[in-house]
């Protein structure tokens, strides 16, 4: 038998054995690419839509270089769920695949012996874990050594132009110079147009790549293969509502008619949750899918989807790259996501294995606002990066995270991701006890950020054209993917007719009202001083603070009135805080609305703390006319003594919002004072104290800590609105 039809046949008996069906055959495509890889050792892209059959290419791919005696398959898989699907699919093909990520870091040390013992096919690893210092000093040279072949998924995060950004995905074109060229590489992903393909072809192989429609036949070039991305299953639609009541209003009265389960994606977490808490009081079988959604519960959470144990997921993009379940019969989007790209491939997750699945937007007025903060919040700046780099130098050594903050003034989160991108640029390199400056000179790429900002500015505009075209919808999207095949659909709301109704049932619209009205936002006290205050004069008797604030200089639980980006009162709250807006006093309303707040508190206990016997107010210097109104109105009505204003000590507070636990301490550390007048008026009372916006509680801690030291017997923080 020629070696090319041996080929093909044993390829085809692996095939059965994943998919269970012996008579199973190859989509077009998919033996080219595991030939490529195989017999041509070369460096693949294969770009599919979702469900195609991507994961069917590299597991057969191994089993078959593995019995010509490679080593295993290392393929780095962005997210748990997907790492948890694909070893789910191996089993089934008989590949041994096992994975080392921070969810089983217990089954380490068997996954490192059964590699030592050639017991692996597979290995799967997140791209974070390539600079993790054990892994990358410890294993990663040995893997590098033995790898037989090398898989990149969901590979459109290499890219700058791809819709994630995933620094440590960048370290992969390291990896692959370090493999030797008689290793095949294979990159897939479902959501890449023309610039995000080229962008991946130049990585894998190291020069720019040239058509990229077509399958390359020269030697040095990137074997690619591109096929069609519409998504013939899929039916779909936008229908746009005034408010996000209606939108929540629309699902109480259709969603049992969506066919089977399905996702209902929001763009922020208190949206989920707020969406999810009101479908679940109305009698739906429903659940919240967020990143605060613990680990140990998502797995459990997306099987209860898989099983059909419930109607739908309210999620974010937390649930996306990965997720797999071929039923699944609808997505709904509660506000667009920022671009058509990201949108498909979200709405991929539907009708994957089935002729029909249904997909609707539903697009909100705040949407543009929700996608500028995220565009933002993930690039580096030259301000922060100067910082982060001038502190390590100064250290002359590793300096933890935490060590960090108390140097430079940026929060965990985005100091995280500026230590990534700075790493991966090879300024700093992540070390036992934290990171460490390289000494490598680094210059902000002040170019290629304005290209990527300008370039997300583009996909914002698309998407809203998007959700106004009369065109094909299914179309459009494969335009924006540059899919030469894009063709319409005929089924979609554009090329067939509505398929979906706009009528609100009822009281549906008043329902969502009120549940989108429910007052009160806990306030958790804060309980643990930050590390590091010893570098920033924050101290008590002359030592500095640290360990745990003593309960008797702590605040107890408060209430916001909502988070600013609550669907309810989170609208009016953005307005009130939104740049430029005016200092004005608050409107009745709202005020009613605060009162209301302290009546449902009073009723639950006021957290243990008692009656308030007094109003203090925390001088604002953006909004001391709303302060002021919200202290003196809720002492108007409550009849309750209005104390007045905290003092300003050393000139007042100092910092802008948004800055990290160290300094947002030190900029208010001793600047708000209780005067002898203030302290005859609170002493031995339970204070109900009144600010506008909080955001790192450390204002509120410390006007806490100075009233209790006053003589107060209680603090009950109270605020307009909760960030984030």
């Amino acid at each position: 038998m020629p070696v090319a039809e041996l080929l093909k046949t044993q390829a085809q008996q692996l095939l059965g054995s994943l998919v269970g069906n012996p008579e199973a055959e190859f989509h077009p495509g998919q033996f080219e690419a595991i030939e490529a890889l195989v017999d041509g050792g070369k460096r693949a892209l294969v770009v599919q839509r979702t469900g195609w059959g991507k994961s069917a290419v590299y597991f057969v791919a191994s089993l078959l270089l593995r019995a010509r005696g490679a080593g295993p398959t290392l393929i780095v898989s962005p997210l748990l769920a997907l790492m948890r699907d694909q070893i789910a699919a191996a089993e089934r093909a008989g590949v041994r695949a096992v994975a080392i990520n921070s969810a089983n870091a217990t089954a380490w040390d068997e996954v490192r012996e059964a590699l030592a013992a050639d017991q692996v096919d597979v290995l799967l690893i997140s791209p974070e874990r390539l600079n993790n210092p054990s892994f990358r000093d410890r294993e990663l040279p040995e893997l590098i050594r033995r790898t037989g072949l090398l898989v990149i998924d969901e590979a459109h995060c290499i890219s700058d132009w791809g819709h994630d950004f995933r620094p440590d995905y960048r370290r992969i074109s390291e990896l692959i110079s370090r493999l030797p060229e008689t290793v095949p590489v294979l990159a897939t992903t479902a959501t890449a147009n023309s610039r995000v393909v080229e962008d991946i072809a130049e990585q894998l192989n190291g020069r720019p790549l040239g058509g990229v429609d077509a399958v390359q036949q020269r030697d040095d070039a990137v074997f690619t293969i591109r096929g069609s991305l519409a998504r013939k299953s899929l039916r779909l639609g936008v229908l746009r509502l005034p408010d996000s009541a209606s939108r929540l209003g629309w699902l109480l009265s259709h969603l049992e008619q969506l066919p089977g389960s399905g996702i209902i994606y929001t763009l922020t977490v208190s949206a989920a949750e707020d969406t999810a808490r009101l479908l679940a009081e109305a009698g739906h079988r429903v659940l919240a899918y967020t990143g605060r959604t613990d680990n140990a519960d998502r797995e459990n959470v997306e099987q209860l989807l898989k099983d059909n144990q419930v109607k739908a997921l309210v999620a974010t993009s937390a649930l996306g790259m990965g997720f797999d379940k071929p039923d699944l019969g609808f997505v709904v989007h509660l506000g667009a996501p920022s671009s058509p790209v990201a949108y498909y491939q979200q709405v991929g997750r539907a009708g994957r294995g089935t002729d029909n699945a249904d997909v609707l937007l539903l697009p909100g007025s705040e949407d543009p606002e929700i996608w500028k903060y995220f565009a933002t919040a993930s690039m580096p700046s030259e301000e922060r990066a100067d910082a982060v780099l001038g502190a390590l130098a100064e250290a002359g050594g590793a300096l933890s995270t935490a060590a960090l903050e108390a140097r430079v003034d940026i929060r965990r989160t985005p100091l995280e991701l500026l230590l990534k991108v700075l790493s991966v640029d090879g300024a700093v390199e992540r070390v036992s006890g934290g990171w460490r400056g390289t000494g490598t000179p680094w210059n902000y790429d002040q170019e290629r950020y304005q290209r990527i900002a300008q370039a997300r500015r583009q996909e914002q505009a698309a998407m809203l054209e998007y959700e106004v075209s009369s065109g094909c919808r299914m179309e459009f999207l494969a335009k924006a993917l540059d899919d030469p095949e894009a063709a319409p659909c005929g089924r979609c709301d554009n090329c067939a007719g509505r398929w979906f109704s706009g009528e609100i049932i009822g009281n549906a619209v008043q329902r969502a009202e009120d549940s989108l009205h429910t007052l009160g936002v806990p306030i958790d006290p804060r309980a643990q001083w930050p590390s590091g205050m010893d570098r920033l004069g924050v101290e008590i008797d002359g030592k500095p603070v640290k360990g745990k604030i003593a309960p008797e200089d702590r605040a107890v639980e408060g209430r916001a009135l909502a988070r600013l980006t609550d669907l309810g009162w989170g609208g009016p709250l953005r307005e009130i805080f939104a740049e430029g807006a005016p200092d004005q006093p608050l409107s009745q309303e709202m005020l009613n609305a605060c009162v209301q707040l302290l009546k449902d508190w009073s009723q639950s206990g006021w957290s243990g703390a008692g009656r308030p016997a007094a109003v203090v107010v925390i001088p604002s210097r953006s909004k001391p006319h709303l302060v002021s109104s919200l202290g003196q109105g809720i002492a108007h009505i409550g009849q309750l003594p209005y104390a007045g204003e905290l003092s300003l000590g050393h000139g007042g507070p100092t910092g802008a919002r948004g800055g990290n636990s160290a300094y947002r301490l030190a900029g208010v550390w001793e600047r708000l004072v209780v005067s002898p007048e203030l302290t005859a008026q609170i002493s031995g009372k339970t204070v109900l104290l009144i600010d506008d916006l909080v955001d790192s509680r450390w204002t509120l801690t410390v006007a806490a800590r100075a009233l209790r030291q006053a003589g107060a017997t209680a603090v009950l923080p109270m605020v307009l609105a909760q960030a984030g």
